[in-house]
Order: structure tokens, then C-alpha cells, then sequence
């Protein structure tokens, strides 16, 4: 029997192939179409007389971009940070949290972890069906107000997410 040899390229891939198996492939937000994001929250809200955060995480929620309105309160950089994480957490946005959290509430208890915060104006980003970050809006007189801007900076940059 005679031993079979491979070529070195032909090796090369196979290990290259076999690495590639313990990996995630992942994407992510691109730091310009982040902060275009947080720029059009901002901006919406603004447009309509209120003074925002916009805060954009990406999937770990790591803040990637943020940005206080003028005038906005500095309660509301927390805020947006939270509803953005939030809504990366749960990968839904968070008025649906909100909405479920009155029919199951047991999941009120998890909003004394760190960061999560059980309001509107959190908009997850999903690229098919990859959840790929989130964006959170903070300081409207409303959590629906908060999630119309937050939703305005997903449709700043959704067309780009390709």
C-alpha cells in the first residue's frame, strides 16, 4: 500500500477549512453608518421640539456611537445606552418588551440587572436575520416619541446594511 501524500495547498485549505469551523462569522456596523445613525435620531427628535440621546450598540452591546441633542439632559445618555442594550439583549424592540413584560411577570425581574430598562425607544438592527446591534432614543415626552426617532436612525442607514 502505498502512502497518499497531499500537496501542500492543497493541505493549506484543508486546515484553513478546518479553523474556519470553530469560528462565528459575524457583521458588523461600520463606525460611519453609526454615527449617520445617532446624527438622524437626534435630528428627528430635534425636528419635533424634543432634546435626545441617540445611542447606537452594537451585538454585544458595546456603545459603538452616541450623541446628546442639544439641550438634552444628561440622564438620557444612560437612558439610550440602556434601551439600546436592551433591545440587543432581548433582540426585539423594546416596546415589544414592554408589551410582553404585562403578561408574563416574572420578566420584571430581570430588570434589575444592569443596563436592561423595561421603556420604549429601543430598535434592534438586524441584517436578515442576524441581530447586528441596536438603536436607543432617550428624552422625548413619550416612549413612543423615543422610539419614532430611534426609528428614524434605522432608516437612516437600513438601505446600507447589505
Amino acid at each position: 500500500m502505498k502512502p497518499s501524500l497531499l500537496s501542500a495547498p492543497s493541505a493549506a485549505v484543508l486546515v484553513g477549512q478546518a479553523h474556519a469551523h470553530g469560528l462565528l462569522q459575524t457583521h458588523r456596523i461600520s463606525a460611519d453608518l453609526a454615527n449617520q445613525a445617532v446624527v438622524a435620531v437626534v435630528s428627528k427628535c430635534a425636528s419635533q421640539g424634543y432634546a435626545v440621546t441617540g445611542a447606537l450598540v452594537d451585538a454585544d452591546g458595546v456603545q459603538q456611537a452616541v450623541l446628546r441633542g442639544d439641550r438634552a439632559s444628561a440622564s438620557t445618555l444612560n437612558s439610550a445606552y440602556s434601551k439600546a442594550y436592551t433591545a440587543v439583549t432581548f433582540k426585539t424592540d423594546t416596546t415589544a418588551v414592554v408589551e410582553r413584560s404585562k403578561t408574563v411577570p416574572l420578566l420584571a425581574n430581570l430588570f434589575k440587572l444592569p443596563h436592561l430598562l423595561l421603556l420604549s425607544g429601543g430598535i434592534v438592527i438586524k441584517v436578515d436575520d442576524e441581530v447586528v446591534g441596536a438603536i436607543g432614543a432617550a428624552g422625548a415626552p413619550g416612549g413612543d416619541l423615543d422610539d419614532a426617532c430611534a426609528r428614524a436612525g434605522l432608516d437612516k442607514i437600513k438601505d446600507q446594511l447589505k
